[in-house]
């Protein structure tokens, strides 16, 4: 890709001027991508490939207008901050490795970025972490409005934890673990397994006006620090029209998931109150996928 494409990139995320391969720099990207796009697993439910190509990712993300996963929002992110001069570094990552172990390594990608003599994490592919890149300290927070930070485990690990009330609770992270084939490995296996839980729910996250939205599956909820708001939707129409006014995402392919939609919150929810959400993870589904994959 080239320097035109970069300037596409920042401009779709409202980036304007000189950006240097500096702090400020940094923080001015990583808060722009996270507050402007939207993320997203729509393709994988509708049974489209995801590729965790930066060129793929671009036109999707950039030239379409649309949203990604974390393969393709950090994948994306990432290559922008080495066209500006930064020094990346893709990680393998592993969300709720504490519940799931080591085999679960690579289902999440975290960005390494090392500045005038610090370590910084950068991640926009979470849906509802970070906003702006933590330095890797015990106890470091960001520009998130939740309670989260950062744990020193041993082994040279790391844990980041999610406010409790968001969706995944903490995802783990080691400098060392920088491996491009189990990333490969893990997004293909993920967006294929039946299991898996990209494959059983159709999620939704952006941060707009302060607050955090989500759309998964039926159940829309708004999160702010001091309150929470749930509704539900009602039809495959409303469902598109919520895709296009609270996320910004214009996927009228996206009516034909409503059928299965509603049937996995009628799985979950026959008999409790419709406005609980299904599991970002579910433990069980989680277990089953990664056991076939063993």
């Amino acid at each position: 890709m080239t320097s035109t494409d970069l300037q596409l990139y920042l401009d779709r995320i409202g980036v304007h001027g000189t950006v240097r391969p500096d702090l400020d720099g940094l923080r001015r990207v990583h808060r722009a991508h996270a507050e402007s796009l939207t993320y997203e697993n729509l393709d994988v439910q509708l049974g489209v490939p995801v590729t965790r190509d930066a060129r793929a990712s671009f036109d999707k993300i950039v030239r379409r207008g649309r949203g990604g996963w974390c393969y393709e929002m950090n994948g994306l992110l990432g290559w922008a901050l080495e066209e500006i001069g930064f020094d990346v570094t893709r990680l393998a990552g592993a969300v709720m490795r504490g519940a799931f172990g080591d085999a679960i390594t690579g289902n999440h990608l975290v960005l390494l970025v090392r500045l005038e003599g610090k370590t910084l994490i950068g991640d926009v592919g979470f849906g509802d972490g970070l906003i702006e890149p933590v330095p890797l300290e015990e106890g470091a927070t960001n520009g998130n409005p939740f309670d989260c930070r950062l744990e020193r485990l041993s082994g040279g690990w790391w844990r980041y934890h999610n406010d409790p009330r968001t969706g995944g609770p903490s995802f783990d992270f080691n400098p060392d673990v920088a491996d491009e084939g189990l990333l490969e490995s893990l997004c293909q296996f993920l967006q294929r397994d039946p299991a898996s839980p990209f494959v059983q729910n159709a999620v939704v996250q952006r941060w707009k006006d302060g607050a955090h939205w989500s759309l998964r599956g039926r159940v829309l909820r708004v999160l702010t620090p001091a309150c929470e708001e749930k509704s539900l939707v009602a039809s495959a129409e409303e469902y598109v029209g919520t895709l296009k006014s609270a996320f910004n995402l214009d996927l009228p392919a996206a009516a034909s998931l409503w059928p299965k939609i509603c049937a996995r919150h009628e799985e979950f929810f026959a008999d409790k109150d419709p406005l609980n959400e299904a599991p970002a993870m579910s433990v069980d589904d989680v277990r089953a996928a990664f056991a076939r994959r063993e």
